[in-house]
């Protein structure tokens, strides 16, 4: 069994990946991760299988969970049995198709979309932003204290997203989350094993 490095779920993003995107995603595996997202919204759906048909085979060569995102139907005709959707998206799966998957993942913003995310039967959700962070440029982060609150409130697994680096991870783990999302740091540093590694504990 391999053992997980760090609560680190990676989220993918081809369009600001420095080197060869199948490359990179190769070196996150190998790294092991807690598992790969991979969030790849400007593919059509037919592009995005296709795309997830290798990244799914380089995931399950080191043994590492990758997690497909929004497109329901991709994830079906895969036979994928993980997934991660926005929560409009979950609202709209029956309670069939939600017990096709055996991880199952919301974006959540609010106590109340947690709590609904949950009752959905989701496995586990992401909360956030945090921290400011130039992905949501303009929008500040919503907080330490809007974390412990969706902690507290559910008991599934929550993953902290939004600015999250380094050196604030230790808050964030502190505030009750199982662990924390990275994106761009994970798409464009120089060494993967260390940048995942400087996540451990902290």
């Amino acid at each position: 069994m391999i053992i997980c490095m760090c609560d680190i779920i990676v989220f993918t993003n081809h369009s600001i990946c420095r080197d060869n995107f199948l490359t990179r995603i190769e070196l996150l595996a190998k790294a092991h991760p807690k598992a790969i997202v991979l969030r790849e919204k400007e593919f059509s759906e037919s592009e995005y299988i296709k795309l997830a048909k290798e990244v799914i085979s380089k995931c399950n060569q080191y043994g590492t969970i990758c997690i497909l995102h929004n497109y329901v139907s991709a994830a079906k005709v895969l036979k994928h049995d993980a997934l991660h959707l926005p929560l409009p998206v979950l609202r709209s799966l029956s309670p069939e198709e939600r017990s096709m998957f055996k991880i199952l993942g919301a974006s959540c913003h609010s106590v109340e979309e947690a709590k609904e995310a949950e009752a959905l039967n989701c496995t586990y959700i992401t909360a956030g932003h945090i921290f400011d962070t130039d992905c949501k440029r303009g929008l500040p982060g919503r907080g330490l204290d809007f974390l412990k609150n969706i902690c507290n409130a559910i008991s599934i697994p929550v993953y902290a997203i939004g600015g999250i680096d380094s050196a604030n991870i230790s808050d964030v783990l502190s505030a009750g989350a199982a662990g924390a999302c990275v994106m761009s740091g994970a798409m464009v540093c120089g060494n993967v094993p260390e940048y995942l590694a400087s996540f451990k504990g902290k």
